[in-house]
This record gives C-alpha cells, structure tokens and sequence, in this order.
C-alpha cells in the first residue's frame, strides 16, 4: 500500500503600496506587498492567509520589522 500527499503553496501578490521610511542598505524606497498565500493539499485548498511584507524598491531585498 502506497500513500501519496500532494502538497502545494501558492503565493500571490494582491496589492503593493508605498511604505514610509528608507531601506538600511541602499537608501531606496520602501514598498509594502500583501501576498496571499493558499496552502493546498491534493488540488484542495485547506488554508488561506494574507501577510504583509516589506521590499526596496531599487536593490529588492525583503526587510523585516522589528
């Protein structure tokens, strides 16, 4: 007997906004993204959450708050 899971993430970007401040490294702007992401499991969505995160706009690194 043989099981086999299939699981899947799936991000999508939902909407991108200017953020205040300047990025650490590069001095550039700050955009925050919301990306949706649905966790599936055989083709069965079983999860969705929103998180928001913070990118420069001229090097691309992903910045974190603290």
């Amino acid at each position: 007997m043989c099981f086999v899971f299939v699981c899947d993430e799936d991000e999508r970007v939902v909407g991108r906004q200017a953020a205040p401040g300047v990025c650490p490294y590069c001095g550039g702007m700050v955009q925050a993204m919301d990306v949706q992401s649905q966790w599936r499991l055989c083709f069965v969505p079983l999860y969705f959450r929103t998180k928001r995160r913070f990118y420069c706009s001229i090097c691309s690194r992903r910045l974190v708050t603290l």
